[in-house]
């Protein structure tokens, strides 16, 4: 059996109360997986909020989320805003081949620092 560190321990407890935390506010009871916090990342840098959006425009909602959440693991940075406001990323460094368990705990650690930094959970 694998011993589960501090930090696996810490970055569990802060992903559960941020599926609580943002399933409360954004959904019918159905909790919140990756895809979703994903989203609700790409909605907040876009800062459309209550527009409506295309089946497209949702991919790309998600695209934005996983590019501003990896922003400050070194993968992509920022290069300019569209002339409908959409954010534009530059791939700044490859991923690093992951298998799947490991690319899920990446993008979680990645959504809860982004959360955290914006004060959503402590």
């Amino acid at each position: 059996m694998q011993k589960v560190t501090t930090r696996d321990q810490l970055l569990k407890d802060r992903w559960e109360k941020l599926v609580e935390v943002l399933t409360d506010k954004f959904s019918d009871g159905e909790p919140l997986d990756v895809e979703g916090m994903l989203y609700l990342i790409g909605l907040q840098e876009l800062g459309q909020i209550h527009r409506k959006f295309k089946k497209d425009d949702n991919v790309d909602l998600i695209h934005i989320g996983i590019c501003t959440a990896l922003e400050p693991f070194g993968y992509y940075r920022f290069d300019f805003f569209d002339e409908q406001g959409w954010p534009h990323f530059e791939l700044t460094e490859e991923l690093p081949p992951l298998k799947a368990g490991e690319q899920s705990v990446l993008m979680k650690e990645a959504i809860v620092e982004y959360f955290l930094n914006r004060e959503v959970i402590k």
